[in-house]
Order: structure tokens, then C-alpha cells, then sequence
């Protein structure tokens, strides 16, 4: 299998070194530069890292050790990488970082190398990745087509071979949605599996967590190991009881993927039923979403000082919904997302997990989803017809893994997983059963640096 485990080998069985791959990066960086994937570079740091892990001896280093890593431009702390959120005006805000968050403390520890970051759209309102003032990151299997957002710079890189894996994101689909683009493998974990310390800037009322973008499940599952805090034991039934649930508007080619997907889990010996989609729920999930982003954004423009005229129409209207929503209303959100949360456990009563797809449709072009209408109603209610129920997993702290299931019309196809809260590696383990038996996906292009 040829992902960030393999290059990591190669690396450490003298095939080449962390320098050599490092060099590999930054070539691919500027050879797929219109690809918009990679919004910050630092060079330096990249070589000096490089040569660091090369002369690191062999008891001291990780499962990933050499391998170079991007940072998303949104929801991590990576010391020496000044994050910007996707905005023209918080770039001229914010300050080089002196330290590593605890998610990208201990993903550095597993040996990977940052030394980048990688596009978002302003604020992370968006299923697409255009930054302000910055080319919009474009998606290697069909340039013409976005690689979804919020993570979209991340999906992009690690589908092009950029890199082999990256650090990514998920407020309202901001992994999945990405994954199923670029036909990668994301995991949105459980609520508090991962460290938000020491900070929790990214909290967002616990709708958001953080891990990597990968092209295997071995990858995802190194990193979610690597960095997760143990969460209350779950198990799933001897023989596991999945539900295949297809939301009404998701095209033939995406409930094809998952009916196929759901083959497989059943050639492997689980028990396969269908259920309704959780349409209700999902619509729910989405509206409490929408007003906590709105009241999020609000307070951090007010915070970093920047003006509504400086950001994206978009997002000076969100910013003022949330500035208008009183302290009582959010109570009461946050009452309703906890109602939602417990309404959601009990989808798992007679099932262990449930498989659906991620999207509605192939990823839509460049610009279908930009920042530049005035309600954000209508563009929360179009991500929502593109990823159906994308933020169920957000509201109500539930693992979604997604993973590529097939091709249509030169386009991945992803379907994702979702269980309990901490059935994460659980999930996981459904999902190598589906990657072993999916159709092979040939990528585009390589991964930088790892040999033939």
C-alpha cells in the first residue's frame, strides 16, 4: 500500500531519508502549485526539521518518522506556522506561534514534519477551500471541480502526493466532505477523544474535533492512536449489526457506493439492514450548527478587532446574526443539543454503527459555494443538500470515518461510518474490512518521495 506508513518504512530501511522526502515536498509544492493546496511554506524549517529527524537515533523515532506534514490553515497550533483562518484580514493579525498545541504536539511525536499550511475558506464557512486573496485549492483528480472543505487544502495535497497525510479538521463535515472529494480516508472523532488544549480556540461548543487526511485506514488509525485520550469502553455485537441508511437526495452513483460498501460488510460477516435516513435529525444538527458558527465568528472577529468590511460578505452576515443572538437563545441551543445528542444515541439501540453516504452529488466547481451571498440560511441549506446530514456527527459527538468506495465519471466516491460515542476505533475496524474488498483507487499522482 503506498501512504504515509510505506514512506515512513522506506525512510526507516535506508530506501531514503526525511531529507530526501522533505525535497520531494517542496518540489511537488511549486510543480503543483495551481492545485492552491498550500497557502504558507517555510523552507528553512522544513530542511532544518529534516535533517534534525535524520540524525535522530533509531530508538527515539515514531511510527511516522521523516515524513513531511501540512498543517491546516484553521483549528491547529503548530509552532512556527502562523495560521490564518482563510482570511485576508486575520493575516495581518496574528503571530508566529512558540509552541505546538497538544493534538500537534503528540502528532510531531509520531515523527512527522510540519512544515506548512494548507488552504481553507475564510473562517471555515465553506464546503469548498478559497481563501481570501489567495487561488482557491482545486481538486487533483478534476482541477475544474473543488476538493471540498473545510479541509480542502489538506485534501488536496495528500490526493496530489504533496504529502502523504495531513492534519485536517471537522466542525460540519470538514473532513468527511474532503475525503469524499479527493477519495481519501478521514476520521471525525468522538467528542473529547481528541485534546483541544490548551487553548480550545477550536472548540466551537464541542462541535469540533481534529485528526489527519489520509490515503488508508492504517494511516488514520496510526494518528487517531498516536494522540486520542481514552474515552468509556464500546463494544459492538459478536456479529455487528450496521444500518444502511440513503438520504433521499443523494444521487444513484453515491447510494450505489454505499450499497456496495454495505456488500462488503456483509461478505465479512456482519449483519446489514436499512434504516431512514436521519433526515430530521441531520436538519436539526444543521440549524444548532449554524447559530453556534455564527455566535463563534462573531466573537472572534470582535476579539482580533477586524471590521465586518474586511471579511467576506458571507461572513460579516454570519457574524452579524450571531452578534443579534441573545445569551438566552444559545441556552436554549445548547439545551437542544443535548436533547439532539441523547436522540442520537438511541439511533444505536439495535445497531452497532451506521453506513451512509458522504455526499449528495460529485464535488460541485470551483466557486459554487463561495462566501459571496448575503444569507447564510441559503448557504447553510446548500452545504446540506451537498453533504445530507454532514454535521449529525458535530452536534451530537458521534465518530465518522469515511473512506472511497469506487469511481464515477473520473471521480472518487466516499461513504462514511458513524457509531456511537468512542466507538472510534471500532469504526475503523469496519473500515478496514471495507478498504481491503473496495475497488482500487489509482491516484493521479504519486506521494512525493516515496520510492518506486
Amino acid at each position: 500500500m503506498k501512504d504515509a506508513t510505506a514512506l515512513a518504512s522506506a525512510i526507516a530501511h535506508g530506501e531514503t531519508s526525511a531529507s530526501a522526502a522533505m525535497d520531494a515536498s517542496l518540489s511537488a509544492c511549486n510543480v503543483q502549485a495551481d492545485l492552491g493546496a498550500v497557502v504558507y511554506l517555510d523552507e528553512n524549517m522544513a530542511r532544518t526539521s529534516a535533517e534534525a529527524a535524520d540524525a535522530m537515533p533509531q530508538d527515539q523515532r515514531g511510527p511516522f518518522h521523516g515524513v513531511p506534514f501540512l498543517v491546516k490553515d484553521l483549528g491547529g497550533v503548530a509552532k512556527g506556522l502562523p495560521a490564518s483562518a482563510g482570511s485576508a484580514a486575520m493575516r495581518d493579525k496574528v503571530s508566529v506561534p512558540q509552541d505546538d498545541s497538544h493534538a500537534l504536539r503528540d502528532l510531531r511525536r509520531t515523527g512527522l514534519i510540519p512544515f506548512g499550511l494548507t488552504a481553507t475558506p475564510p473562517f471555515g464557512l465553506s464546503l469548498t477551500s478559497e481563501p481570501d486573496q489567495r487561488p482557491p485549492a482545486r481538486n487533483p483528480w478534476n482541477p475544474m471541480l473543488t476538493p471540498g472543505g473545510s479541509s480542502g487544502g489538506a485534501a488536496a495535497a495528500v490526493a496530489s502526493g504533496i504529502v502523504a497525510i495531513a492534519h485536517a479538521t471537522d466542525a460540519a463535515g470538514s473532513i468527511r466532505v474532503p475525503a469524499a472529494c479527493c477519495g481519501l480516508t478521514g476520521l471525525k472523532p468522538s467528542l473529547g477523544a481528541i485534546a483541544g488544549s490548551p487553548d480550545f480556540s477550536n472548540h466551537l461548543m464541542g462541535l469540533a474535533s481534529e485528526l489527519v487526511l489520509a490515503r488508508s485506514i492504517r494511516d488514520v488509525a496510526t494518528a487517531f492512536e498516536a494522540i486520542h485520550k481514552p474515552l468509556a469502553p464500546v463494544k459492538f455485537s459478536n456479529t455487528p449489526r450496521i444500518a444502511l441508511a440513503i438520504p433521499d437526495r443523494c444521487g444513484p452513483e453515491q447510494s450505489d457506493a454505499a450499497h456496495g460498501a454495505a456488500e462488503v460488510l456483509r461478505g465479512a460477516g456482519c449483519e446489514v439492514v436499512e434504516m431512514p435516513a436521519p433526515d430530521l435529525l441531520g436538519a436539526e444538527a444543521s440549524a444548532i450548527a449554524q447559530i453556534i458558527l455564527a455566535v463563534s465568528l462573531a466573537e472572534w472577529l470582535t476579539a482580533m478587532c477586524i471590521p465586518d468590511n474586511a471579511v467576506p460578505v458571507l461572513a460579516a452576515a454570519m457574524a452579524a446574526e450571531g452578534r443579534a443572538t441573545p445569551a438566552t437563545a444559545l441556552f436554549a441551543v445548547s439545551r437542544q443539543q443535548a436533547s439532539l445528542t441523547h436522540r442520537c444515541q438511541e439511533l444505536f439501540t439495535d445497531v452497532d454503527a451506521i453506513l451512509m453516504p458522504v455526499l449528495s452529488s460529485p464535488p460541485p466547481p470551483v466557486g459554487a459555494l463561495a462566501l459571496t451571498g448575503t444569507s447564510p440560511l441559503e448557504h447553510f441549506a446548500k452545504m446540506e443538500a451537498f453533504a445530507p446530514n454532514a454535521a449529525l456527527a458535530n452536534v451530537a459527538g458521534l465518530p465518522a470515518l469515511a473512506l472511497p468506495f469506487g469511481m464515477s465519471g473520473g471521480m472518487p466516491l466516499g461513504v462514511q461510518l458513524l457509531g456511537p460515542p468512542g466507538a472510534d476505533a471500532l469504526l475503523l475496524g469496519l473500515g478496514r474490512q471495507i478498504e481491503t474488498r473496495a475497488p482500487v483507487l489509482s491516484f493521479p499522482y504519486p506521494i512525493a518521495g516515496l520510492p518506486t
